[in-house]
């Protein structure tokens, strides 16, 4: 584990509200707490940027991510049209939820996606985190929603995000810069994802599903930082796709 950070998660006297610090060239900026001089904002960016662990593969996963991704935004295009239509004749607009993640480095970027949630929901959804946000949800899903979320075809926008930097086909889920404050907060070692792309799946996704805990996610995300490879890559696009057209068969 990269050091630089207490483990014991705790915030010391003199912390207080900062302004959002912009992180990145055309991003927004996470706005987290003060320890002397330097936002927690600044330190995890700076820690993700100085880290060591850089490789070869990076560019090689970035090339698959424009090649793949390209291919899957023009296969997926018959599909979202029709997709688009169906939301606005059933729940109205807008057709796409667009929603602030934390990226690489610490940059905040616009995450787009087809709504599923009736509008207004993310107010009513309030602070909840992890499965009592997944339970919550589900009260707030539509019709076509449900439907959506169930093959995940309410992800097809998110080759968008891949194509532009935001994102890569394979990492952690991104995160809203408002729980990425509180989860680093607690979880020390929480800030590590910052190193990589946040993913359109992962290894958390494709082994335990959405209503693993953060722990268990933060250890699966861990894994794929350290052994990240074109292989792995493959395996777990290749067990998404798979788990998704069960889905499409099941629904």
């Amino acid at each position: 584990m990269l050091s630089g950070l207490s483990r014991s998660g705790e915030r010391p006297a003199g912390w207080s509200r900062a302004e959002a610090t912009v992180i990145g060239k055309n991003y927004n900026s996470v706005t987290l707490t003060m320890q002397g001089g330097e936002s927690l904002a600044e330190r995890y960016s700076r820690l993700a940027q100085e880290t060591p662990d850089r490789r070869r593969v990076d560019f090689e996963l970035r090339a698959l991510d424009l090649l793949l991704a390209s291919v899957f935004l023009v296969i997926a295009l018959p599909l979202a049209i029709p997709i688009g239509l169906a939301l606005v004749f059933t729940s109205g607009r807008p057709v796409f939820y667009r929603g602030e993640r934390v990226g690489r480095g610490g940059r905040v970027f616009t995450m787009t996606k087809f709504r599923t949630l009736r509008p207004g929901a993310e107010a009513r959804l309030g602070h909840h985190l992890g499965a009592t946000l997944v339970q919550q949800t589900e009260a707030e899903v539509t019709q076509m929603g449900r439907w959506l979320r169930a093959t995940q075809l309410d992800e097809i926008p998110q080759f968008w995000n891949v194509l532009r930097g935001d994102m890569s086909l394979v990492g952690p889920r991104p995160i809203r810069p408002r729980f990425f404050e509180e989860l680093a907060a607690d979880l020390p070692a929480y800030w590590q994802r910052l190193v990589v792309r946040p993913g359109l799946t992962g290894f958390a996704q494709v082994r335990r599903g959405y209503e693993t805990s953060m722990v268990e996610k933060l250890s699966h995300d861990l894994e794929w930082i350290a052994d990240r490879s074109v292989r792995l890559y493959l395996r777990t696009l290749w067990a998404t796709g798979w788990r998704v057209l069960r889905q499409l068969l099941h629904v």
